[in-house]
């Protein structure tokens, strides 16, 4: 896959394979710092930085798919660092009656000064990217989320220091969720086993690519195997928007529900993460996600401080 992070006075935000393991880092640090004057203004949600550091300037946020979290947190985001975001629906757009994406990117360089996308398709993405003269930033794709997993560490590193060294735990489907922490674990030097059943593994070239970059990366079809020992467990609903075989999907995933059972084989004082939306019964039980180990809210809302860390990011400040 392409690393677009090329020299221009701005950077894609495309997949966390693409950053080195400094960048990743600061953008982490960074998070934590812009969090923490956010929290000590007392001014709430109405927060606006001192600094203004991306005053005047502009996101265009595409979705194909629908979002909360995403939308909410980019919105918010970009506003409290001094800017003004644009929301733009997939459907509403020329580029759902036929324009090429390719089109779009240039048109669009020309009106805003970075875009955020939301796509059904990873190649979107890329080819947004190669044709944009502004940054890009995936805010979901088939194949990867990376914004999730920078609120994910940023949110483990806060109830258990450093995340370099200690285990992280995948049950479930080994979908872009995955894919992601998957890129966390090499960057971060952590520890990930994955449990996943054979239907529904992780993409042999991420695991492959995790070998290559020094990676401790474990695929297993036992979840027990996989919690053993683990800081944290994360999981992700089992069906996915476009999703068709749904009946099958629970049949086959069920027995990687993560449940009381589950977390009392992790560490004492493992933390339970969840990007959300969540199906209580299904992936996870309410006692769990719902329980003294789930950290999920400080999760949703570490959405919005990462981000703002990676806009300042893509803009080179």
């Amino acid at each position: 896959m392409s690393n677009f992070n090329l020299k221009k006075p701005y950077r894609h935000f495309l997949d966390l394979a693409t950053l080195t393991r400094g960048e990743a880092r600061d953008i982490i640090d960074k998070a934590r710092a812009l969090k923490i004057i956010a929290t000590e203004t007392g001014h709430g949600k109405g927060f606006i930085h001192p600094d203004r550091p991306l005053a005047d300037k502009s996101l265009a946020m595409i979705f194909e798919k629908p979002s909360t979290r995403t939308r909410v947190s980019f919105e918010m985001s970009i506003h409290q660092l001094g800017g003004k975001a644009i929301v733009l629906q997939g459907n509403d757009m020329q580029l759902g009656r036929g324009e090429t994406v390719a089109d779009t990117a240039h048109v669009l360089s020309g009106f805003v000064d970075a875009v955020m996308l939301r796509a059904d398709s990873h190649d979107s993405l890329l080819d947004m990217a190669a044709h944009a003269t502004v940054p890009v930033i995936n805010a979901l794709t088939d194949y990867s989320h990376p914004c999730q997993i920078m609120a994910d560490v940023l949110t483990f590193e806060e109830y258990r220091g450093p995340i370099t060294g200690k285990k992280i735990a995948w049950s479930g489907d080994g979908n872009n969720v995955a894919v992601s922490w998957i890129h966390a674990a090499v960057l971060f030097d952590c520890e990930l086993t994955l449990a996943c059943p054979k239907e529904f593994c992780p993409p042999t070239q991420v695991m492959e690519w995790a070998a290559n970059n020094g990676g401790k990366v474990t695929l297993t079809h036992d979840p027990a195997q996989a919690v053993e020992g683990a800081d944290c467990i994360i999981t992700d609903t089992w069906i996915s928007m476009g999703d068709s075989d749904i009946d099958a999907r629970i049949a086959i995933l069920a027995p990687y529900q993560v449940n009381r059972k589950l977390m009392d084989l992790s560490n004492r004082d493992s933390l339970f993460m969840h990007c959300l939306p969540a199906h209580r019964g299904e992936e996870v039980t309410g006692e769990v996600i719902d329980g003294p180990r789930s950290v999920i809210w400080d999760e949703a809302e570490n959405r919005l401080h990462a981000q703002k860390s990676i806009l300042i990011w893509c803009f080179g400040k």
